[in-house]
């Protein structure tokens, strides 16, 4: 990346609003009942083509304070194989309105902490899966999120019988105050053994998870961190700004928030971030990853095949994605599907023979038009303006003429360039990309005023 311009951290501050982070657009907040059970079975029906699976394991042992995540916490063991045979039930309901024919190109496993299971059912999950949905790509992107604190030899040599080529390893921070407040001990050594044992099973691909914005970070702390993740040599790292909804999450109200890092603190982390990571040999990639140059990250980028998802960026993108399991989501061509977060009634639909599907949205013309827009924006941080004029029949400038003129304080501030042909965000816009997106967003008005709709963007 090029040189970045010096920036005024307490100025950029000023930018911290409540925004959406784009996983989907629209956002989960545009969810609802009004997409109901019969037409999100139709539009599931409809679908064609590639299928990504995600299967949700929602519980842990105990709580991580920061954690945003749909979890249930037990140390009851019973619990967890009973959840298991409900898998096994919706998944066999899903298969009545699903080609299981379609090509699998990419399956996950997240949570929770999917390794709180024991080898033998991780073995017994994905078995029912390809039992029901057999036609797995050679290239398959194939992966699970691991916990280090709960990780084995055998779950490991599951994975790769299964043909797993993926881990992302929860690291989030190495220092140990900041380990003891959000509630999640973890020395340096336990991780390093575990990112060995993947690597000694053959698994190419490591990512590890680190969030800033947590209580008694310092910039000095962050540095130290991310060298030891750099020790690591992580193919790709995640670098995620900690959402700090305690009005959503009851354990994120444990913290002092006065511990918190400032938003120009925050910035001084994620820039420290960017020109480090820089200096090592990775690339940024979207808002919130690094990668190193050889990723194919990095070919999708330069074919604009590029995506982002809710599991973050990906090069499967387009295919239909189905979510298996307590609150997951599912994304078709134009809709968005979650199941219920409550485990009764995840039982009783299951029980009823029924997917347990609470809410979702079907896309209009306008929401696809827009989609496209920003998940452009969030992946490669610029827009292709003739491409989403034929794309869409759209003139770009009548269209999003609202849009444009909220960019002029960015255009001004050098954060980003508009050509008719291009934006294109600066590097140090980067810092802000979140905020650069949602002019493009047309439901963010009914939200101005309320900051209890998302975290902050910075």
């Amino acid at each position: 990346m090029s040189a970045r311009q010096t920036i005024d951290l307490e100025k950029f501050s000023r930018y911290s609003r409540p925004g959406p982070r784009y996983t989907s657009y629209p956002t989960a907040l545009e969810f609802s009942d009004a997409f109901g059970y019969d037409d999100y079975v139709e539009a599931l029906e409809k679908e064609t083509g590639p299928l990504s699976i995600y299967v949700h394991l929602p519980f842990c042992r105990s709580a991580c304070y920061f954690c945003g995540c749909n979890v249930v916490f037990t140390s009851k063991h019973e619990k967890l194989s009973e959840y298991i045979s409900y898998l096994k039930r919706e998944i066999d309901i899903l298969a009545e309105h699903v080609d299981t024919k379609r090509e699998v190109i990419q399956f996950h496993f997240g949570g929770g902490t999917p390794t709180y299971y024991q080898a033998f059912e991780l073995d017994e999950i994905v078995d029912y899966i390809k039992e029901k949905f057999p036609n797995w790509s050679d290239e398959a992107e194939v992966s699970v999120e691991i916990d280090p604190r709960f990780f084995n030899e055998d779950q490991m040599k599951v994975f790769q019988a299964h043909g797993f080529n993926r881990i992302s390893f929860g690291v989030q921070d190495f220092d140990a105050r900041v380990q003891e407040e959000i509630h999640r001990k973890q020395p340096y050594d336990l991780t390093r053994a575990a990112v060995d044992l993947a690597r000694k099973y053959g698994i190419k691909s490591i990512n590890t998870d680190l969030i800033y914005g947590l209580p008694y970070q310092t910039l000095e702390s962050f540095r130290e961190t991310l060298r030891l993740a750099r020790s690591l040599d992580p193919d790709r790292l995640a670098v995620f700004n900690y959402a700090h909804v305690p009005w959503l999450k009851k354990t994120m109200r444990k913290f002092d928030e006065t511990t918190i890092p400032a938003p120009e603190v925050k910035l001084a982390i994620l820039q420290h971030t960017i020109d480090y990571l820089t200096s090592e040999g990775y690339e940024m990639i979207g808002m919130d990853h690094f990668a190193k140059p050889e990723d194919e990250l990095f070919g999708a980028i330069a074919k604009g095949e590029l995506h982002r998802n809710f599991q973050g960026y990906t090069t499967k993108g387009g295919a239909n994605l189905i979510g298996i399991g307590l609150t997951s989501i599912g994304e078709g061509k134009r809709y968005y599907a979650q199941n219920t977060k409550n485990m009764k009634e995840y039982e009783a639909a299951i029980e009823a023979r029924r997917l347990p599907y609470e809410r979702g949205v079907k896309l209009s013309d306008d929401d696809l038009l827009r989609k496209s827009v920003i998940m452009e924006l969030m992946a490669n941080f610029s827009v292709n303006i003739p491409r989403v004029e034929e794309e869409f029949g759209i003139d770009f400038a009548e269209t999003f003429a609202d849009a444009l003129e909220k960019l002029k304080e960015f255009e001004e501030a050098e954060l980003l360039s508009i050509t008719p042909e291009k934006i294109q965000v600066a590097p140090t816009g980067t810092l802000l990309i979140r905020n650069i997106a949602m002019p493009f967003d047309a439901y963010m008005n009914k939200y101005e005023g309320n900051k209890k709709s998302f975290s902050k963007t910075v």
